[in-house]
């Protein structure tokens, strides 16, 4: 028992070292799948800049009375709380940080196009002819995938700094959450798309679901927008989104600071949790059925 326990081990980490490896070695794919969130951030974040509209110009603050000016601040100081938790949360910020679950996103999506390659250029039927558990495969690329997608959020963050991203970190606790949320979403994506590729033969086919997905998703979710700001019909889809989670548990940890809402943290971990144990049930079932027929 211990023995084949040992054996799974040693076979997850060959074939995660491989993944790992092959990503390594093509760094233009890297910079590719960087290259949108970063045109995002850079274009769609300064350009679209809500807590601009709700700051006062100088000129016009020098000619109220004070309690004028301290009455009007409060007013955009109680919106901007609304809109996005606190009032000194500028929108790159949000928007930035909310990136991050993008590109966990794209990441997870990305998972089952590697699996894809590999049963265009035959190393999947070699996997399946030698004496390796069909479980470690499919463990292999998920967590290959979930470690490309933690690497990709931590890019993005230094990108986003000199960009003008302010951070506020709650707590080494908090960032600990936000960490294991991101994951658990990366992985529970991975296992999605690895179970469509399994049942989908065709590579066409498979870039059609991840289209159909990445942009519904992102749209659908506060990665762009407070919830606040939707309209009721779109909040109800957001608030089913496990995208809106995983960016809210980003800004809860690295932008709220001392505002951070830990039984949101909490809540959002567990939203994430489940997500993810559902999606790894449903992914590990599809595939051991699909690949006793390769």
């Amino acid at each position: 028992m211990e023995s084949n326990f040992r054996n799974t081990i040693r076979e997850i980490n060959a074939l995660t070292y491989r993944e790992l490896k092959k990503w390594i070695n093509k760094p233009h794919v890297v910079i590719m799948m960087l290259i949108q969130p970063v045109l995002w951030m850079g274009l769609f974040g300064k350009a679209f800049n809500l807590t601009g509209i709700f700051k006062i110009p100088e000129n016009i603050l020098n000619s109220l009375p004070p309690y004028a000016t301290q009455a009007v601040q409060q007013i955009f100081n109680s919106i901007l709380t609304n809109l996005f938790g606190q009032a000194n949360i500028d929108y790159f910020s949000y928007m930035a940080i909310g990136m991050t679950a993008v590109v966990a996103l794209f990441a997870g999506l990305q998972t089952g196009m590697s699996l894809s390659w590999d049963r265009r250029l035959g190393y999947l039927n070699k996997l399946l002819a030698s004496p390796i558990s069909r479980g470690s495969i499919i463990v292999g690329k998920v967590l290959g995938g979930t470690v490309k997608a933690l690497v990709q959020v931590l890019v993005i963050i230094l990108i986003a700094i000199p960009l003008g991203l302010k951070l506020q970190i709650a707590s080494a606790s908090a960032v600990v959450a936000a960490a294991l949320g991101i994951t658990l979403f990366a992985m529970g994506i991975g296992m999605l798309m690895i179970s469509i590729t399994l049942r989908v033969k065709s590579w066409e086919t498979q870039m059609t679901v991840m289209n159909l997905l990445n942009l519904p998703l992102m749209f659908t979710s506060n990665v762009l927008t407070p919830l606040a700001m939707m309209p009721s019909w779109l909040q109800t889809f957001a608030k089913f989104n496990p995208l809106t989670y995983a960016a809210d548990i980003m800004r809860q940890a690295l932008i709220m600071g001392s505002y951070a809402s830990y039984a949101e943290i909490m809540r959002d971990l567990v939203i994430l949790a489940g997500v993810a144990i559902a999606l790894i049930t449903i992914g590990v079932v599809a595939a051991n059925r699909a690949l006793r027929k390769e």
